[in-house]
């Protein structure tokens, strides 16, 4: 609360930086040193050590260093599939069996179809989706940027409506603590299952990326995004069309992720680790691969090595942009921007307007922290108690908190899920969150008006 307005403007002026430059690193620095000079009285020598050794104090939390070696490691996947031919193959398999999924709109629906049907963590649920459809996006003409928004729009928001996962643990947990300190009352389950159908930014976000795809709408800076040339290694008649030298690596990572959420959880995949299910998932993948494609000759041992390297080389610069990401939101909650915006929505206030304007201090939030999930945990003791206080309902109050979250945390340069989104799909960083605002701003400027709507009918 001390630093007032300035807590609010060192978030904006990184991502105002960041989409002018196009350099996100060093705009995510430039960021990280002007909140370091404000947290230490203007001093640029403090400013300037606060931040080196910020980045390396982030190491001694597990679940980022796990964090940062999955991503690394997801480049190593990446790049052992296609230099073992699994994605040529997987694409050649594809055009043969389906006419309909080898085109624009099939190779799209493939993305979008994995993003809703892989629920369990988001970043899993983008990496998959964006992997899988690349080669096929890449064949039809689907520009890399589209294949990211699709990857992103159906990441987060399908793990909030469908919260048989770490997010319904975690959002579980907030509203459980709410009821047992009698700020609210009632059964935490039935509360959050009562709040889906008011997600209106998911719900809104799930069918605008639908009516993108089969419409072919393209606004704002998308109208620019081109496919990338698409070419494989050899003729497409001499690939052997096989789907399993890529569905079967990415379906053993993928089911690694509920059987480490299980035994991190001892036996409550409710309680489990998602940083840990995700790291170990990624080793056991890799391993899978070298016992799968070397003694089958698809790689050789020299081979798998080269592509393991070359791949963790590749994801340097993403990782370095999470650590980054990682220190400004450190830096942020440093400076209280929560509780300030917080502090801004308090006063004299009609509560027809309170779900709308929770929404809205969410979505600010989030998009100057990058993480949803922080929100959540910063804004629903907040606005629970607001709600009780101002006899709201409480589900539309939860689920103010839970698209504010999304919708932020969608628009944000410096959001995980938007950094692995870009990733998956292979696309510019920058450039994905260019192409992507306009839609989410699409998305929510009708859930605003969902939530002034649902304010009135039900107060």
């Amino acid at each position: 609360m001390e630093y007032g307005i300035l807590s609010i403007a060192i978030p904006l002026l990184t991502i105002i930086l960041a989409i002018i430059t196009k350099d996100v690193i060093v705009s995510l620095m430039g960021g990280i040193f002007a909140g370091f000079l404000v947290l230490h009285a203007y001093n640029p020598i403090d400013a300037f050590i606060a931040l080196f050794d910020g980045v390396i104090a982030l190491f001694s939390e597990a679940w980022i260093t796990k964090t940062l070696l999955f991503i690394v490691m997801v480049g190593s996947i990446i790049r052992l599939l296609t230099l073992s031919g699994a994605v040529d193959s997987f694409v050649v398999y594809l055009s043969q069996r389906s006419k309909k999924i080898d085109s624009p709109t099939g190779a799209m629906m493939l993305a979008y179809i994995l993003g809703v049907v892989i629920f369990i963590e988001s970043s899993i649920t983008a990496l998959v989706a964006g992997t899988v459809a690349k080669p096929l996006c890449d064949k039809n003409g689907v520009s890399r940027e589209k294949l990211a928004y699709i990857c992103d729009s159906t990441s987060a928001p399908i793990c909030s409506l469908i919260p048989l996962n770490a997010w319904g643990a975690l959002l579980l947990g907030l509203i459980m603590t709410a009821i047992e300190s009698e700020v609210i009352s009632g059964d935490g389950i039935s509360l959050l299952i009562s709040s889906i159908p008011y997600n209106f930014y998911s719900l809104f976000t799930l069918a605008i990326v639908l009516v993108v795809i089969f419409l072919n709408i393209n606004i704002g800076p998308m109208k620019y995004a081109r496919p990338v040339p698409y070419s494989v290694e050899q003729d497409e008649s001499k690939i052997k069309a096989t789907p399993y030298k890529m569905l079967l690596p990415i379906l053993v990572m993928v089911l690694m992720v509920p059987v480490g959420l299980y035994v991190t959880g001892e036996g409550d995949i409710f309680k489990g680790s998602g940083s840990t299910s995700v790291y170990y998932a990624v080793i056991l993948t890799l391993l899978f691969i070298y016992l799968y494609y070397v003694p089958t000759k698809t790689l050789t041992h020299k081979n798998y090595f080269i592509g393991l390297y070359e791949g963790i080389g590749d994801m340097i610069p993403v990782g370095l942009i999470m650590v980054f990401a990682l220190l400004i939101g450190n830096v942020i909650g440093d400076l209280g921007t929560a509780k300030y915006l917080a502090h801004l929505l308090t006063g004299n206030i009609s509560p027809v307007l309170i779900p709308l304007l929770i929404f809205l201090v969410a979505s600010i939030t989030a998009f100057s922290t990058g993480t949803s999930w922080g929100t959540f945990s910063i804004m629903m003791p907040i606005a629970l108690a607001l709600g009780a206080t101002m006899d709201l309902h409480i589900p539309l109050v939860i689920a103010a908190v839970i698209s504010g979250g999304i919708f932020g945390d969608h628009s944000s340069p410096i959001s995980d899920t938007t950094i692995i989104s870009s990733m998956a799909a292979g696309c510019d960083h920058v450039e994905h969150v260019r192409t992507q605002l306009p839609y989410a701003l699409l998305g929510g400027v009708l859930a605003s008006g969902a939530f002034l709507i649902a304010g009135w009918f039900t107060v």
